[in-house]
């Protein structure tokens, strides 16, 4: 059997980040990879210019044609920057039984905010509660929960711990803006906390890094991998995406990472 990912997000004109970060990790992780569009940014290295959103009945329509033919295993919900998307998105997924990754893209590398404010929380009420992980940042994280941005374990921890409140069956919450020598993400769920490490890279190529964790983790998942498995792989792909991103020459800003550093050098 084939495994089919489904990413349901926002396109990136630069290509790092967003529907096409998705796809590239699908691919490189040995999933296949559909896709519907939530938004279509104009946006490369150094920033979004402009968005536009995709209607709500082209968003159900892209959902139907999708879940009518492919026996997808796993879907991915990256950017969803309004409410009336969030609805139909919830609405589209009522009769899914499989896993589902929100990545909760409220912000983008550049400082560019995706989501709008009045969207946070439709996105709690009606997509939360159908995750089987979120893949918060620590800013993320720190507007869903309406705190301060975590500065320890033990704030990420907590602020995991609420996420979990709105009804999420497990939480992975990055350490990538933190500032200690290791990049410590925190795996939650009611019964277990896993630390997930890796040497912090210094690196101006972060673009997508967020896209492609959780799209790491929804093609482990589609896969058949379970939740902790898909996240330590998909940790590990990052990892080595980023250090080989370093060498990449893409664009005049935050530049991406490596999707396919297994394949091609940079």
């Amino acid at each position: 059997m084939t495994a089919i990912a489904l990413t349901i997000a926002g396109s990136d004109s630069g290509g790092g980040a967003g529907i096409q970060a998705d796809l590239k990790s699908f691919s490189a992780l040995g999933a296949f990879g559909a896709s519907v569009l939530t938004a279509i940014t104009a946006q490369n290295t150094r920033g979004v210019t402009a968005v536009e959103d995709i209607s709500p009945g082209m968003i159900a329509a892209q959902m139907q044609a999708v879940f009518a033919d492919l026996a997808v295993n796993a879907v991915k919900i990256g950017m969803v920057s309004r409410s009336e998307t969030i609805h139909v998105i919830a609405d589209g997924l009522a009769g899914f039984q499989g896993p589902v990754v929100v990545d909760p893209v409220m912000v983008a590398t550049s400082g560019d905010r995706l989501l709008q404010e009045k969207a946070i929380e439709t996105l709690i009420a009606r997509l939360l509660p159908l995750a089987t992980i979120v893949t918060p940042n620590l800013p993320e994280a720190a507007l869903l929960t309406r705190r301060p941005v975590a500065e320890s374990r033990e704030q990420m921890i907590a602020q995991a711990q609420a996420i979990l409140g709105f009804g999420a069956k497990a939480v992975l919450i990055k350490g990538g803006h933190g500032r200690t020598a290791e990049s410590i993400d925190y795996l939650v769920t009611d019964e277990v906390i896993i630390p997930l490490a890796a040497p912090r890279i210094e690196t101006r190529n972060d673009h997508g890094t967020g896209c492609t964790l959780a799209a790491a983790v929804t093609a482990g998942l589609a896969r058949g991998l379970p939740l902790d498995e898909a996240c330590r792989v998909a940790k590990a792909y990052v990892h080595a995406a980023l250090e080989a991103g370093r060498a990449l020459g893409v664009g005049q800003g935050r530049g991406p990472v490596h999707h396919f550093h297994a394949w091609w050098p940079a």
